[in-house]
């Protein structure tokens, strides 16, 4: 079963109308640890 976790945190960022870096900062990550879930590559 795919989820499609990317989409669906890129979806949720956009309604929230927060960015990733803003999301990374919030969880205490890097924003390309975002970047990586967005593209499915993590």
């Amino acid at each position: 079963m795919d989820l499609h976790l990317g989409k669906i945190i890129k979806q949720l960022r956009v309604e929230q109308s927060v960015t990733q870096e803003e999301l990374a900062e919030f969880l205490g990550i890097s924003f390309q640890a975002v970047s990586k879930w967005k593209t499915g590559t993590t």
